[in-house]
């Protein structure tokens, strides 16, 4: 009788606080998940009904360390296990030192389980298993820790079995949400397992994984919070063997921090990211190497990356961001530090206002076609910069592959140690913008290669070159005048090179970061019948962004040549090795 009267007590003191435990106000949402792709059976994930329960319906689950004990016989309880037959809104707190928390429910209606502070350890299978349910809705109860702790090997009835297979495992739709704190250290493969669709809504979520950090088989949303991911195998994924047009990856906000063995965030068909701040280390970052059976790529999807918005820091082994079909990126800050190519799609990368920074890659920028326009991008590599390439054709690449090369706007820097700074094994297209690419030390390698048609249309260029054997020129097609200049002599890295007009107007102060031979020049201020002179060495009153000086005052160094333009592409020197000029 005295155990029963603090029983009730208890449960007392539970219903007194129930009102504060989530603070967030979900009245007025109405927000469903259709956006990116649409969820595989139509129906809404996140609906404000998820998130409000009436308290007087609350059946509460009290933890003993090795037993448990219920406000309702409705909960199931065999020794250290409790399974909850019905829907409904059950609150848990305590601590379980080895036992487990099942949800078996065929009611279609929606179950939450209220993490009240609680701390579960399995030493044989999932801390909590949702085996059966419409949907679950966990919610951390604020200012509370939560943890789950799973076994190293799971104990399964027979050998056919293989759920649960994750420390938070549910076969159905799950839905974190609260502002509290989840803490996972999944020891036998994922840490938050969803055989359908995962959505983290809010709260602190902290997952270490021996597998995958957080799956959802058909989705896998994140609308806000703060989670942290270690993972051995994938970070964020969401794949289905069973249906190929579900598997995919969509961040509307939130702070992720994401440590992988594997890629960081990787979709089946699409990753989406509207909003965030995304922190991302994959492989071990860009001083690893990833064999050729392995990845770890920072952000993939198989049929498109989509990025509109947010702040992204990428470190990988492998491929910043990558696609077996298209890259598109409209919005947003993204840093990549990459072992391997900075952002590649097999078919198409379109950049749009954004801001870029490859900071470290083998080629930066690679697909079939690669469109540019009004974005800061800064880019490093060591082999191309810019690569539109089909792949190798037959005879090799010095055909035109019928990629293309699409710059419209924005201001882009390239720098390269061995390959071309700007690449193109089909056609390259300028209309505007400011291109300023530093070329390699030595050929064969090139400032700008172009196998197809090189039309200059708008905007400033001024890319640097190691010498004029096999040097590529825009063709006859240009509509902006273009200069060609090949130095009798190579020039020390950091030099400057200036061309001014007659009436001592600047046209462009370049310093290329590495020993050049050739300047390869556009711009709307070079006009026909003007003339113009080369200078080399000397200074200037302002730093350079990038090699690029402008705004300030020159000093002049050496007058190296005049020259007058007398059609669109004027050559100055000399070629030692043949020029090859662009297509028309």
């Amino acid at each position: 009788m005295k155990k029963y009267l603090v029983f009730l007590l208890a449960i007392c003191l539970f219903v007194s606080c129930e009102k504060n435990f989530i603070k967030e106000d979900v009245t007025n949402d109405t927000d469903t998940t259709t956006s990116g792709s649409d969820i595989a059976d139509g129906t809404d994930h996140d609906n404000a009904s998820d998130y409000i329960w009436n308290e007087s319906d609350v059946i509460y689950i009290q933890l003993n360390e090795t037993s448990i004990t219920s406000s309702d016989t409705i909960v199931k309880i065999s020794g250290s296990v409790a399974t909850i037959k019905s829907a409904g809104t059950y609150s848990i707190s305590g601590t379980l030192n080895d036992g487990q928390i099942i949800v078996n429910s065929d009611s279609d209606e929606t179950i939450r389980l209220i993490l009240n502070g609680v701390n579960i350890t399995s030493s044989t299978s999932a801390p909590v298993y949702i085996k059966n349910g419409k949907k679950t809705i966990v919610i951390l109860v604020d200012n509370t820790e939560n943890y789950l702790t799973d076994a190293t090997t799971y104990v399964y009835e027979n050998s056919e079995e293989t759920e649960p297979n994750a420390a938070l495992f549910s076969n159905s739709d799950l839905t974190i949400y609260g502002n509290g704190s989840l803490i996972i250290d999944a020891n036998y493969n994922d840490g938050i397992s969803s055989d359908d669709g995962l959505l983290i809504k809010s709260g602190t979520v902290k997952v270490t994984s021996a597998d995958e950090g957080l799956r959802g088989k058909d989705y896998l949303i994140v609308k806000g919070g703060n989670t942290t991911v270690v993972s051995s195998g994938d970070g964020l994924k969401s794949d289905c063997e069973d249906d190929a047009t579900v598997g995919y990856i969509l961040i509307e906000s939130g702070e992720l921090d994401i440590t992988s063995t594997g890629d960081a965030i990787s979709a089946q068909t699409d990753v989406t990211i509207n909003d965030g701040v995304i922190n991302i280390n994959s492989g071990g970052g860009s001083s690893k190497t990833v064999s050729s059976t392995s990845s770890a790529k920072g952000i993939k999807g198989e049929l498109s990356v989509k990025i509109n918005g947010g702040t992204i820091t990428i470190n990988t082994a492998d491929d910043g961001i990558h696609s077996n079909s298209i890259v598109d990126i409209e919005g947003g800050s993204t840093e990549i530090s990459a072992a391997d190519d900075g952002i590649h799609a097999e078919k198409s990368i379109t950049i749009a206002n954004s801001n870029i920074n490859i900071t470290k890659s083998y080629e930066a920028i690679e697909s079939l076609t690669i469109t540019l326009d009004n974005s800061n991008v800064s880019i490093v590599a060591t082999n191309d910069g810019f690569n539109a390439s089909a792949g190798l054709t037959a005879g090799g690449t010095e055909s035109n592959d019928g990629s293309n090369l699409i710059i419209k706007g924005g201001i882009i820097y390239v720098s390269v140690s061995n390959g071309d700074a700007i690449d193109s094994n089909g056609n390259l297209t300028i209309s505007g913008g400011t291109i300023i690419g530093h070329g390699p030390s030595s050929q064969p390698e090139l400032g700008v290669d172009c196998n197809g048609t090189f039309k200059v249309t708008g905007g400033i260029m001024a890319v640097s070159g190691p010498s004029s054997n096999m040097l590529e020129t825009p063709g006859t097609s240009s509509t902006q005048y273009c200069v060609v200049v090949i130095l009798t002599s190579s020039q020390s890295a950091n030099s400057i090179f200036h061309v001014q007009d007659s009436g001592g107007n600047e046209i462009l102060t370049f310093a290329p970061t590495r020993n050049y031979q050739t300047i390869t020049l556009s711009s709307p201020s070079l006009k026909n019948g003007e003339t113009y002179t080369i200078y080399t060495g000397g200074s200037y009153s302002t730093a350079a962004t990038n090699g690029y000086y402008s705004g300030g005052t020159y000093t002049p160094g050496t007058s190296y040549k005049t020259f007058t333009i007398s059609s669109i592409i004027t050559t100055v020197g000399s070629s030692s090795g043949g020029n090859q000029p662009g297509r028309p």
